[in-house]
């Protein structure tokens, strides 16, 4: 009666899924949609634009010292989305639009629109226990999937990276050390040091875990190549590259590739309300919920610096009024939001600019400011 119960309540979700796509609010109208090739205004934006050009190019693509020493803004590309059509591009330090980029913690906010495509599909739930789709050690059974959105899992997880001890970093011992072969349940089996959704605790294991659990939601009733044929190739990423860990687990904290002009096809699927064409990709409100300071981070435990806002897996501009947190982009509409990735990724978001800013790079100093950047694109889209 358990499996009956089991399978009648995934056909109701699905029929329930079905339904609510059907009733959807329409996606928005474009007179063009980049599948294939992006339109251009290069040539145009430059002319017309020619001195805010030069300041961003003078900002982004400057060097300092022999690029070996590793010094300074280390930039390898800048794409500019406005109004559907690329107005900027360029690249760097021998790249081309045909090489992809690894987009490091890019990778989560893509995780979130893999999670959205299985909710839309009827094959996963905020609220399903991750032991629903992953078989995890018992004591991680508590772990919803909304809680790894949201990076509140409780888990007693330590994110740190090459400027600090390699031994305490949960993330290095994840990715390299010994939890490379199952990285999942290497995550699923740390301690808890929090009750679930009372601690914002930014976490490459959260996202991992997530990778595997929507991976196991999705795949019985999507096939083996679900992200490719429900997300990839419907918006035209035709390079995506994710790797897997040995167990087969999508390493969904880092390890996702792409060309900047396919990071900017998955930024353009957001700031179409996770739209392609006339088709729903993700489902209605999940962008807007995404991208939308969560109740856990205004209320509850946060282990982040002032600025740091989360949503689910995206980095918002928005201002946190319970803890007296200014936007962290200052020089940019609230509304805007980012994928953000170690060493200067980024794939940034403006809903009322209408504007998409991709910065692949290889920044190993501190320096560079995405506010700046951002400022400077915003100039050459006017």
């Amino acid at each position: 009666m358990g499996l009956l119960t089991r399978a009648l309540a995934k056909t109701c979700a699905v029929l329930l899924a079905a339904g609510s796509s059907a009733s959807a609010a329409p996606c928005p109208t474009r007179p063009s949609w980049p599948t294939l090739e992006w339109p251009s205004r290069v040539e145009e934006v430059a002319a017309a634009r020619e001195p805010q050009v030069t300041a961003l190019e003078e900002y982004a693509f400057t060097l300092v010292g022999r690029d070996e020493e590793r010094l300074g803004i280390r930039t390898d590309a800048v794409v500019i989305v406005h109004g559907g059509a690329i107005i900027f591009e360029r690249y760097a330090r021998g790249y081309d639009p045909s090489k992809p980029h690894i987009g490091w913690s890019v990778t989560k906010s893509v995780m979130n629109s893999l999670a959205g495509v299985a909710v839309g599909k009827g094959a996963l739930s905020l609220e399903d226990s991750i032991c629903t789709h992953f078989r995890a050690p018992k004591a991680a059974c508590r772990i919803s999937v909304r809680s790894l959105l949201e990076f509140t899992s409780g888990l007693d997880w330590k994110e740190t990276y090459e400027n600090e001890s390699y031994q305490v970093s949960s993330v290095l011992a994840m990715l390299y050390g010994e939890g490379r072969r199952d990285m999942a349940t290497f995550v699923a089996s740390h301690p808890f040091r929090a009750e679930l959704g009372a601690r914002f605790s930014y976490s490459s294991g959260d996202s991992t875990l997530l990778a595997a659990v929507i991976d196991g939601a999705a795949r019985p009733s999507l096939g083996e190549e679900w992200p490719w044929k429900e997300l990839f190739e419907p918006v035209g990423m035709t390079s995506v590259v994710i790797e897997r860990d040995p167990r087969g687990t999508m390493v969904g904290s880092s390890h996702f590739y792409a060309t900047p002009r396919d990071y900017a096809r998955f930024g353009f699927l957001f700031l179409n309300d996770g739209c392609w064409g006339n088709r729903r990709i993700l489902p209605e409100g999940w962008v807007a919920d995404s991208t939308s300071v969560t109740e856990p981070f205004r209320t509850g435990e946060v282990s982040s610096k002032q600025g740091d806002v989360q949503g689910r897996q995206w980095w918002l501009n928005r201002p946190v009024p319970e803890r007296e947190w200014a936007p962290a982009w200052p020089g940019v509409p609230e509304d805007a939001y980012a994928a953000e990735g170690h060493w200067g990724q980024s794939v940034t978001v403006i809903p009322s600019l209408d504007l998409v800013v991709v910065r692949t790079a290889d920044d190993r100093k501190k320096g560079f400011e995405l506010d700046q950047l951002l400022r400077l694109a915003i100039e050459v889209a006017k």
